[in-house]
């Protein structure tokens, strides 16, 4: 994938400080941390997240599976900084989530996001949607355009940048969705299900999409939550979750 387009800016300070304070005999911070992390609901009565903890490493690509209703998304929701902990600590980077105020910022400037229903902005084109994600990032309007432009290239798409999500496959919407998660060139790609409503050609597509970021991105962690052993079988490690916890014993 080409990377020709202007990088945002991402200005150094707590996040890397913190990854200081946490380094490791490498001397950089993990990726991920989650220590003893519970997602209660309901006053408790429901546990999405018991207690969990894992590590994931820098440039690691790593597959959550497990059975539904086991805290996959709610993991990655956490992690994203979408939801909020009941306890526990979660570091990105070495960065404590419970400390950080700017939250948008923070998802702005280290995470890009993929769903599964790839949540694109309906009225808008496809190079608009990812020209959205750089709002914020000190892009001028033409530097968004050339990058938005540059990203749907390397995603196959350069020849639909005016075509609104209504008229594009379901493989192709997915395809701008990780155009879009990759417009700020984040440190860590989070994709929840993203081959969960596609076909049998699509999800071809997008696994050989995920290989190729995996080969010209070796900096970037990956953390991908399926229930398709075909994605999992594509990560550096699979981590299985059974009742909000890891389980090493998924058989």
């Amino acid at each position: 994938m080409s990377d020709t387009g202007t990088q945002a800016p991402r200005p150094a300070g707590r996040a890397e400080r913190a990854g200081e304070e946490r380094a490791g005999e490498d001397g950089r911070a993990p990726a991920v941390e989650l220590e003893g992390v519970s997602k209660h609901y309901d006053g408790g009565l429901i546990k999405a997240l018991d207690g969990l903890s894992l590590r994931v490493e820098r440039g690691e690509s790593a597959a959550v599976t497990g059975p539904s209703g086991c805290g996959k998304s709610t993991m990655l929701h956490l992690i994203a900084a979408l939801d909020r902990p009941t306890s526990g600590v979660i570091r990105v980077g070495g960065l404590d989530l419970a400390r950080e105020r700017d939250l948008p910022g923070y998802r702005r400037q280290h995470i890009g996001l993929v769903f599964q229903l790839h949540n694109l902005l309906p009225q808008l084109s496809a190079i608009q949607n990812i020209e959205v994600a750089m709002f914020g990032t000190g892009l001028t309007p033409r530097q968004r355009r050339r990058r938005a432009r540059d990203l749907l290239a390397d995603v196959g798409l350069g020849g639909l940048q005016t075509r609104p999500p209504t008229k594009l496959s379901g493989g192709e919407r997915q395809r701008v969705a990780i155009a879009r998660a990759l417009a700020n060139e984040p440190e860590l790609l989070l994709a929840d299900e993203p081959t969960g409503s596609l076909d049998e050609r699509s999800v071809r597509l997008v696994l050989d999409m995920f290989a190729r970021l995996r080969a010209e991105r070796p900096g970037m962690t990956m953390i991908i939550v399926t229930h398709d052993l075909r994605v999992a079988d594509t990560a550096d490690r699979i981590i299985w979750l059974r009742d909000g916890r890891t389980d090493d014993s998924p058989g």
